[in-house]
């Protein structure tokens, strides 16, 4: 796949980490994929990651954004600007994502090979351990026939997966909208990348791999603290409002996140933090997230560009 034509834009959505942003672009400009630009959207980094990416990489794209829209509004607005660019191909993923060298090529060529649309990358930490809060699970309820495009490309089939390091068919965004920025941090991969699989499956690139610098081998299943508002919300609004799960999955999938929220609680150090978050959670729930638009209606570059396309789909 080295010599083909075939566009990838790659969005990293960056927050006070310049370190790991150059170490993720230099991993990004030394891929064995050569037809690949670079988009940086900035979430009003103040560690001085936009002067470093301007002096040292003037061949990377860059977008600053005035406030900090979380993973979510970085990913909303990295995915509306990368369109522009006019890709087949867009690759998203966190600043401290650190691709192989193959990483890209072997996403691309499972896509070509199988006609699926997303693929997603094998997520390993900084031992080479897997990393557990970016592990897919195999999509049980997958048909042969769709099993069958995942064997072909040695890749496993899969209903959703994660931002950190996930490649899908840009086309695909004007068919089934953008992420939702209001969601902030957490389940706004699981919401969108289930949505744009939602009537097919995805693929688990195990031979695509990259390294998750987190600062720790955390999973899912740690203390998330404070942060447990942004899950219990998310997952509420997800079940309420997104169109990535028929009826019989929701159901499926609510049930796995109530015994799940019972579990943090009952194995935290701190149970009334959480069970303080999950009221609060539940309480903003019962108002929609807000539209796209909205979120950024402080950056009208951005605005306008999601507005065409979420009104179009």
């Amino acid at each position: 796949m080295n010599s083909s034509s075939v566009k990838v834009v790659a969005v990293i959505v960056s927050f006070n980490r310049k370190a790991l942003l150059r170490e993720a672009i230099i991993a990004l400009l030394e891929q064995d994929y050569r037809s690949l630009e670079v988009l940086v959207l900035d979430n009003a980094s103040t560690d001085g990651s936009v002067d470093m990416v301007l002096q040292e990489f003037p061949q990377v794209t860059l977008h600053k954004i005035s406030k900090n829209t979380g993973g979510a509004g970085g990913f909303t607005a990295g995915i509306a600007l990368a369109l522009q660019m006019n890709p087949k191909y867009i690759w998203v993923m966190d600043d401290d994502t650190i691709p192989t060298p193959t990483a890209l090529s072997n996403l691309v060529s499972a896509l070509e090979i199988s006609g699926l649309s997303v693929a997603g990358s094998k997520v390993i930490w900084t031992d080479g351990s897997d990393h557990p809060m970016n592990t897919p699970r195999q999509y049980v309820f997958a048909s042969l026939k769709n099993r069958k495009k995942a064997n072909e490309v040695a890749g496993m089939a899969i209903r959703s997966t994660s931002f950190v390091s996930m490649l899908f068919r840009a086309e695909k965004v004007y068919e089934k909208g953008l992420p939702v920025a209001d969601y902030f941090i957490w389940n706004d991969d699981f919401e969108y990348s289930s949505r744009l699989i939602r009537g097919s499956i995805g693929v688990f690139v195990p031979s695509s791999v990259v390294v998750h610098k987190t600062k720790k081998l955390s999973s899912a299943k740690d203390d998330p603290g404070e942060r447990f508002f942004y899950e219990v919300r998310n997952k509420l609004w997800l079940f309420r409002h997104s169109k990535s799960f028929n009826i019989f999955e929701k159901s499926i999938y609510r049930a796995l996140a109530f015994i799940r929220w019972r579990k943090t609680i009952s194995n935290s150090a701190n149970k009334k933090l959480l069970l303080g978050a999950k009221a609060a959670a539940k309480k903003a729930a019962e108002t929609p997230p807000r539209t796209n638009s909205a979120v950024f209606d402080f950056d009208e570059v951005i605005s306008s560009q999601i507005s065409e396309i979420d009104n179009n789909v």
